[in-house]
């Protein structure tokens, strides 16, 4: 139905917007940047440093403070009216010298704990 129909019912909607509607209800979303959910495991507390994260993951997607300490956060979550969503995060906080002091990674996809390694 064109535009001009739903003008000829009293409702004016620009055709633009009918598009962007009908895609948005049949498509999907993604937020944030995929990583390698691989490098997980090569992360050591107290020993990996904020340089070599970055080697491993590239640039963050954001970044934070957690208790006065930086924090960088790589996640992908991609949402889907009819197939569901698919998420993962991973949270790095650093101490004050620049080093892992912890992470958390999660994901909805059963396969990825396999890839992050113990």
């Amino acid at each position: 139905m064109a535009s001009g129909s739903f003008q000829r019912l009293g409702i004016r909607i620009p055709a633009m917007l009918l598009v962007c509607l009908g895609l948005g209800l049949g498509g999907c979303v993604t937020v944030g940047r995929d990583f390698p959910v691989t490098g997980v495991a090569q992360l050591k507390l107290g020993t990996t440093t904020r340089s070599e994260v970055h080697d491993l993951f590239g640039d963050p997607w954001r970044v934070g403070v957690e208790d006065g300490q930086p924090t960088w956060t790589y996640a992908l979550y991609r949402y889907s009216l009819f197939g569901g969503a698919k998420t993962r995060d991973l949270l790095v906080r650093f101490d004050g010298r620049g080093v892992v002091r912890s992470y958390t990674f999660n994901s909805s996809d059963p396969e990825d704990a396999q890839r992050a390694g113990p």
